[in-house]
């Protein structure tokens, strides 16, 4: 059994530890032969253990410990007071409009806080600014939560600048929305760069009004019609996408002004990032004042009027020849590979067709999607041109990973379940740099696409 020595005693019997008062002197090498010299006392074995517990016993006070205790608490509470970040500026009452708050807090709209809600209850547990419950989430940022209020604040203000002047700049708005776009100023930024409004300030609220009649007229002239033995095979498939009548309404009259296309599989998914970004600039508004069914109504026919159509016609020959390109680019990015797929007999279209069809909605969360179309709205034919060099870049991120797989099975599943679920900002920027880079390698070739 062990006893403590002489040494433990003295050092229990002592209230508060004492400031050494000899000078600190320079250390020296010593043998551990020293060491134990020096702490073999401290294991004596000639003391009882009834006199080291009253010992113990005695040295205790409940007192002192209560004290400091309240301390320790009091010195810990001063800290994080101190430490805590000072008031957001308040934001003038005539900016409401366009300014929800003073940098990009990463705050999920109600449609995405279910899939987020392990990285929303992190960030809440440190100090951020105000923020507003508005389109699209985003990994936590490595960086402080400081360094990035000041970044996204100094990036929403260029926004405001260029966004403030009476006919908006379209090729700077491209410029900066690059990047990605602040969450409180996505809408309106969207609705210039798809064209929905005009840069002119003075000609946006007759614009407006001018396409919201149109669309209105479309449902009331068709939307009754959509019972008739013509539109039943639109109707049908329509309403087996969400259950939600205003998704019904918008497809529906999409396709009855989209003759060429109709209702094409795939085209349900395209509204759902436009509805996230619109919805959720309004969704608190509305529902203070009791009225979410008009915010409803007046921002389907902007989302009619804004997914692309590009891909979607009978047959989807468009989606079919995309993907062609895809493999013959691949073909000259990665010829091992290209090769490997070859090999396995995976072809690019059990796989790629997808990421063409529903632009990688499918593969990558949601937010991600929204981050990704910032840059689409901000490049020449991004949905249809600059989406080829993304999927090329996107199936060399997994490059590694299918060069393992030597089943064709495994490799198929694979591509067909990426796993992109914990993918934020960070890793859509990366995409989009790469995506960017063969882009610049290879768009000025005419013939990169045949071998």
């Amino acid at each position: 059994t062990w006893k403590p020595g002489p040494r433990w005693g003295s050092l229990l019997l002592k209230a508060t530890p004492k400031v050494p008062t000899t000078p600190v002197k320079a250390r020296r090498t010593s043998t551990f032969q020293e060491f134990e010299s020096n702490t073999s006392d401290a294991w004596d074995a000639s003391e009882d253990d009834d006199e080291l517990l009253a010992m113990a016993a005695e040295s205790l006070n409940t007192e002192v410990v209560m004290e400091t205790a309240n301390r320790v608490l009091r010195n810990h509470s001063q800290r994080q007071e101190r430490r805590r970040p000072p008031e957001p500026p308040a934001v003038p009452s005539g900016d409401l409009r366009l300014v929800k708050s003073v940098s990009e807090s990463h705050t999920s709209c109600p449609a995405e806080s279910a899939s987020d809600a392990a990285p929303l209850q992190r960030s809440q547990s440190l100090p951020h600014s105000v923020t507003v419950a508005l389109g699209g989430t985003s990994d936590p940022s490595t960086l402080s939560s400081s360094a990035l209020s000041e970044r996204e604040a100094s990036r929403l203000d260029k926004f405001k600048q260029l966004l403030a002047g009476p006919n908006t700049d379209l090729e700077e708005l491209r410029k900066l929305s690059w990047s990605g776009i602040p969450k409180s100023v996505r809408p309106i930024t969207w609705k210039l760069l798809s064209g929905y409004l005009p840069a002119n300030v003075e000609r946006r609220p007759a614009t407006l009004q001018r396409k919201q009649k149109e669309y209105f007229a479309f449902i009331e002239h068709y939307y009754d019609s959509r019972h008739d033995d013509a539109h039943q095979d639109t109707y049908r498939q329509v309403g087996a996408c969400p259950s939600l009548h205003i998704f019904e309404r918008i497809l529906f009259i999409w396709a009855i002004r989209h003759p060429a296309s109709g209702y094409v599989q795939g085209i349900n998914d395209l509204v759902t990032p436009f509805f996230v970004v619109f919805m959720c600039e309004h969704i608190a508004w509305q529902a203070a004042r009791g009225h979410p069914s008009g915010a409803l109504c007046d921002r389907a026919a902007t989302l009619d009027w804004c997914f692309p159509p590009d891909n979607y016609t009978f047959a989807q020959p468009g989606i079919q020849m995309k993907v062609k390109m895809l493999e013959e680019l691949v073909s000259r990015i990665d010829e091992q590979v290209h090769r490997h797929l070859e090999q396995h007999e995976v072809r690019y279209l059990q796989f790629a067709f997808r990421w063409m069809n529903n632009l990688l909605m499918r593969e990558v969360p949601l937010h991600c999607t929204i981050r990704l179309w910032d840059t689409y709205q901000s490049e020449p034919e991004g949905f249809s041109h600059f989406h080829l060099y993304v999927c090329a870049a996107f199936l060399g991120r997994w490059r590694k990973e299918i060069l393992e797989e030597r089943d064709f099975q495994e490799l198929l599943l694979f591509l067909q379940n990426l796993p992109t679920a914990h993918w934020g900002d960070e890793d859509i920027s990366l995409l989009l740099a790469e995506a960017y880079r063969l882009k610049f390698a290879f768009a000025d070739a005419p013939n990169h696409y045949k071998k």
